[in-house]
């Protein structure tokens, strides 16, 4: 299955409601660098519900150890920094979606180091200061994404 990697995410509501998915896909989460919240944050428990006990996570102290740590070929930046739509990548199981927090996003280091690696959620109304989707959309939309190309859409049944 898919790893979804939030990196240094700042709003709790946001980290709860990515875990439920988690929860209900069976993909695993990892929470990378420093949070912008106590992990035992009200806000958290109350997004992701009931639901924790069901995923498997685990929290990464340093993001240059832990991007040290991912195989480059297994790796999606999800930015609005790129012009790649996510759609043009193949996802393969094991890949980890690497999103960035809400509000710096991923490292320009990491975005220059994996360029090619970097992809996009398309928006109509970029131009018009639409900055981004909520972490919590994105994620969702672009795991769905991954599952859907490696036909295990009827394996979370």
């Amino acid at each position: 299955m898919f790893t979804i990697v939030l990196v240094e995410p700042q709003i709790p509501q946001n980290t709860g409601n990515i875990a439920r998915l988690c929860a209900a896909t069976g993909a695993t989460l990892h929470l990378v660098g420093t949070l912008g919240f106590s992990l035992d944050d009200k806000y958290l428990k109350r997004a992701g519900l009931d639901y924790w006990e069901h995923v498997h996570w685990q929290h990464f102290p340093s993001t240059e150890d832990y991007m040290a740590f991912c195989n480059p070929d297994q790796v999606h930046l999800l930015t609005t920094k790129s012009d790649t739509p996510y759609t043009n990548h193949q996802f393969h199981p094991n890949d980890k979606l690497i999103f960035g927090s809400e509000t710096k996003g991923i490292d320009e280091i990491y975005l220059r180091k994996y360029a090619e690696k970097t992809c996009t959620i398309p928006m109509k109304n970029k131009t018009a200061g639409v900055r981004s989707l909520n972490l919590s959309t994105s994620a969702g939309i672009v795991l769905y994404e991954a599952i859907r190309q490696q036909g295990l859409d009827n394996s979370i049944r």
